[in-house]
């Protein structure tokens, strides 16, 4: 079993979705922050000063309890959502490029085609015979 899983994970697409994963991943991150930290403030600037973060609708306000402990507010966080909407757009666009110029150079290869075999001893014979018989 242990030989088996061993053969499975050093397959090529393993090690590749492996990879995929790890970049995709630092990858979110970087978008995460370029929406949180660049883009929405601009964004957030450009409308009057809004912090997209601090957007929501509260649907009930923040109380104490009768033991004394906090309750928080419930909140449907609006601006979260729209900032995860952008790095989702992003994130999308990116792959969408990457996966464009793939497909690009995938027709070029095809757009190549392998010249014909050249034809065996064997039909050069009988052509030769076609073309023997056909000149007497």
């Amino acid at each position: 079993m242990v030989s088996e899983f061993k053969e499975f994970a050093m397959r090529g697409n393993v090690v590749d979705l492996a990879v995929g994963v790890v970049i995709g991943a630092a990858f979110g991150k970087i978008v995460a922050s370029l929406v949180n930290d660049v883009i929405m403030p601009a964004v957030g600037f450009i409308v009057g000063g809004v912090n997209f973060s601090d957007l929501a609708v509260e649907l009930k306000a923040a109380s104490v309890d009768a033991a004394g402990a906090e309750v928080p507010a419930v909140l449907i966080k609006y601006g979260a959502f729209i900032q995860t909407i952008v790095d989702f757009l992003i994130i999308a666009f990116a792959i969408f490029v990457a996966v464009k110029v793939i497909n690009k150079l995938k027709r070029k290869e095809e757009a190549a085609p392998a010249a014909p075999p050249a034809p065996s001893d064997e039909v050069k014979l009988l052509t030769e015979i076609r073309d023997a018989l056909k000149s007497r």
